[in-house]
């Protein structure tokens, strides 16, 4: 069964062939390092982590770009609002390039943790200014452009016929400021700056010489520039955020199409959102604007193995939108101890080097091959542990390191030192939440409870206080 994928542009899960096999293209967009990534955002990585696991599993040789936006772009859509940089040196006391690459080094730890390969390039927006601006001179021979005074120079989407092609936009009816206000100078409410003037009266901490006047590239023009030189005229497959759909990528292929003259990338995947519980019913995407975000630290912290997040993001179809909540992660870290459990049990009844049973890779094959279903990968995972059918033990460990290939959930570097019991630990956390409970403080003491028996210790409260064993 060949590679099926769902392409954003045709809204359809099509067999997926690269241009030029067994080669695969493949651009993702990076983070802005203003600040820690948080793990809505990393949900977004994981699935393009599976992706890339999946294409080389099933024999493409990938490879895979990613940018880091290191430049002070602005805060809105609508090119303007505070620069995210200035912002984040300001908050810290730093300067903006101490700032660009701490981010960048805590991104990089972070992929580390939910064992997410890195790019084959990294390329950082800054290092690129003089590719942005050559792309934007391209555009202005076109015709593309036109500059709005003491603003920037701006790409004229009413030039561009199928412009919103990605997001289905519906151009016609959109009125100034539905999307983005229609600032002085500005033609249509859809348009974009490709270069920002720095003000007159002041120096920006980020700012470049350009044959339009002093600035700063705009947001969208960084990545297809930056495409073009590391991976050619040509995408195979560029991933993001759904939240990219609307502007950003929209922009994207209107100015790297016009530049070009011919169709750039053939599939455009993105991943869904994180989510938190609000009051009642409702839901909220994860987002650093807000201040709601949850860092991987955080879950680190409270003592979370960092793959049991990778566990919890395998869970849901990358195309759906995912819940967290601590009671899930709780479920998913229980899940995950569990199939660590399972699997070094298994090794202790013998795994000398083996084949994968296919019959037993069959079903978590079809399920890679249909659109990346990594839940029902890992029911195949499981089914594989459980082995009905009785395959001697190395083989179903071979076929569990080969499925390991794409899940990413470590199972090769499984040890038994990763279970052991730190008594003195859970001794100070039934401290904890004791004095939790005396405090009348029941979510934190509730959190404790749940924390242990997500680490498979069960406490049992009697007169005498609380006692613990192994679940």
């Amino acid at each position: 069964m060949p590679l099926k994928l769902y392409n954003t542009m045709t809204r359809r899960v099509e067999e997926f062939a690269p241009l030029e096999p067994p080669t695969v293209r493949l651009y993702t967009c990076g983070p802005t390092v203003y600040n820690y990534a948080h793990i809505g955002n990393l949900r977004t990585y994981v699935f393009e982590d599976v992706l890339k696991r999946a294409l080389q599993w099933c024999g493409f040789r990938v490879r895979h770009v990613m940018n880091v936006t290191d430049v002070g772009h602005l805060v809105s859509d609508a090119d303007e609002g505070e620069d995210k940089m200035a912002l984040g040196a300001q908050r810290e006391g730093k300067t903006v390039w101490q700032i660009a690459q701490f981010y960048w080094d805590a991104f990089r730890a972070d992929l580390r943790r939910l064992n997410i390969l890195e790019p084959d390039v990294w390329c950082r927006a800054t290092d690129h200014i003089a590719e942005q601006i050559a792309q934007v001179r391209a555009l202005e021979e076109k015709g593309y452009t036109y500059v709005v005074e003491g603003d920037g120079v701006y790409f004229d989407t009413s030039r561009l016929p199928d412009y919103g092609k990605l997001a289905r936009l519906d151009i016609a009816g959109l009125q100034a400021g539905a999307r983005i206000e229609l600032s002085a100078g500005k033609r249509n409410a859809t348009d974009f700056a490709l270069w920002k003037f720095s003000p007159p009266d002041k120096k920006r901490l980020m700012e470049w010489p350009s044959p339009w006047g002093v600035g700063f590239p705009g947001w969208h023009i960084e990545c297809s520039a930056m495409a073009l030189k590391y991976l050619g005229d040509r995408l195979d497959i560029h991933c993001g955020g759904i939240d990219h759909i609307p502007v950003h990528h929209t922009n994207e292929i209107a100015q790297a199409e016009c530049a070009l003259g011919h169709e750039w990338c053939r599939w455009w995947m993105h991943g869904e959102f994180l989510t938190l519980p609000k009051a009642g019913n409702e839901t909220a995407r994860m987002s650093k604007s807000s201040g709601e975000f949850l860092k991987l630290d955080l879950l680190v912290e409270k003592g979370y193995d960092p793959l049991a997040y990778r566990y919890f993001c395998l869970n849901a179809h990358y195309r759906q939108q995912l819940a967290f909540t601590w009671e899930s992660l709780d479920a998913a870290a229980n899940a995950y101890r569990n199939l660590k459990r399972a699997v070094l049990d298994l090794r202790r009844d013998g795994a000398e080097p083996a084949a994968p049973d296919e019959a037993l890779l069959a079903p978590f094959r079809q399920a890679v091959e249909d659109d990346l279903n990594m839940p029902r990968a890992l029911a195949a995972f499981w089914a594989a542990l459980k082995n009905a059918d009785g395959a001697p033990p190395p083989a179903v460990h071979a076929t569990l390191l080969e499925m390991d290939r794409v899940l990413g959930l470590g199972v090769a570097e499984m040890h038994e030192e990763a279970l052991a019991v730190d008594e003195a630990e859970i001794d100070r956390l039934i401290a904890e939440r004791a004095a939790a409970k005396k405090a009348k403080n029941f979510a934190r003491a509730d959190e404790i409870r749940n924390r242990l028996q997500a680490d498979g210790i069960e406490l049992m409260d009697t007169p005498q206080g609380t006692t613990w064993r192994r679940a």
